[in-house]
């Protein structure tokens, strides 16, 4: 696996002159789970499926837009939605390649597709399914033998049978994060610090309700997670999936999932950083420098992100949020499927890279080039959707 030292000279990754890459956005409601639904963000992330569009036909790829001539500054005018009418649209328009800028989901109309010339930028749709329900996932994770962080579940009816005894039965006590099982970024993420202030976080998060088709349903499903407040510093690592990557001017062959540099939060607000629509990224985290990269604890960190990444069967970029413990080692406690692509190039989004474009830089990589190392992994759909999850975790029980 390629890890630090990090390269900070240019690299170049091609594309077939015959690919026509189309975009897509989340246009349809994820599906309602045991009474969770993962939030949908406004405008469906068509804005950073317009920064993906117009930054790839910068860089001189073939990019299929809904209209002929888009606006730098209209997010729409790059993107489909990805619903089955937006399929037929981007492949009407001449696509060749969809990039699923979106949450998917098993049953997502991705999965309708069987044409063999079709190829996909993105995760497969059931694997986001499964792996999106953060308890799960993190079981799974620590049945792998990765570092997570202890933690329960909880409902509205469990919510007075709580006690600091209770708690510490898990290893911790408060603080804590209470956080929802399907959650978007930090959004209905909190600390609190004592047991009153963890009753009123679960009620408030659990007594939330949206409006689904004229239907109330619970905004962040019946159950929540809590787990330790992690005192130590907060890094984000990208993990890249298998594939050829042009590096440094030499091409790489990665036969398994691969970190890029971690890149460290601060600036936390109430101990939890801050969802990106609020606070720019690029104003609250910074890459590490290569003497911090090469730490024995940092570079234990990477190469097991790169683990939980291989676990997940990793297609493309997944970003895990980890933290460091009382010890100073670090503990992963979020696994995104999809991590947030915004980046700088459009008229107005010089603030707008993300994360993963941050890590990106410094292994040489412009945004535009990191988009075009995603494409250069795309993957054919003549073989289906055909993944299967691993054994499912057992689990911890609930209180």
């Amino acid at each position: 696996m390629f890890r630090g030292p990090w390269p900070d000279r240019d690299a170049v990754v091609t594309m077939s002159s015959h690919d026509r890459i189309a975009l897509l956005y989340q246009s349809i409601p994820s599906p309602l789970l045991e009474g969770m639904r993962k939030p949908m963000k406004p405008g469906g992330y068509s804005d950073s499926g317009a920064d993906i569009a117009y930054s790839l036909r910068q860089a001189g790829v073939s990019v299929v837009t809904p209209v002929a001539q888009p606006d730098p500054a209209r997010d729409l005018d790059w993107v489909f939605p990805d619903s089955q009418d937006g399929l037929r649209e981007a492949l009407a328009a001449g696509a060749t390649v969809l990039w699923a800028n979106t949450i998917l989901f098993s049953g997502h109309p991705l999965e309708s597709l069987s044409d063999s010339g079709i190829r996909v930028i993105g995760q497969q749709p059931a694997a986001v399914h499964a792996f999106d329900d953060k308890w799960q996932t993190n079981c799974g994770l620590a049945e792998q033998g990765l570092p997570v962080a202890p933690a329960f579940t909880l409902s509205l009816d469990e919510i007075e049978a709580v006690s600091l005894a209770s708690i510490a039965a898990y290893g911790f006590e408060p603080p804590c994060v209470v956080k929802p099982i399907r959650g978007r970024g930090s959004e209905g993420v909190v600390k609190v610090s004592s047991l009153d202030a963890l009753k009123a976080a679960v009620a408030a998060l659990l007594s939330a309700t949206v409006v689904v088709e004229g239907e109330s349903w619970p905004k962040y499903g019946r159950r929540c997670m809590v787990e330790p407040y992690l005192p130590g510093q907060e890094i984000t690592i990208t993990v890249m999936p298998p594939g050829r990557y042009q590096i440094a001017g030499r091409e790489h062959r990665m036969d398994a999932c691969w970190s890029l540099p971690a890149v460290a939060r601060f600036h936390h607000q109430d101990g939890i950083a801050p969802y990106n629509g609020v606070v720019a990224v690029t104003q609250n985290s910074r890459v590490l420098s290569p003497a911090e990269q090469v730490d024995p604890l940092i570079q234990e960190v990477l190469a097991q992100c790169a683990q939980a990444g291989d676990w997940v069967g990793a297609r493309a970029p997944i970003r895990i949020d980890c933290r460091a413990d009382s010890q100073g080692r670090y503990i992963l406690f979020d696994l995104n499927m999809k991590p947030n692509m915004t980046g700088a190039g459009r008229v107005g989004r010089d603030d707008q890279d993300s994360l993963t474009a941050l890590a990106a830089r410094a292994i040489g990589w412009s945004y535009s080039e990191l988009l075009l190392a995603m494409a250069a992994q795309a993957w054919p759909v003549s073989g289906g959707f055909s993944w299967a999850p691993p054994t499912p975790a057992k689990g911890r029980s609930a209180l």
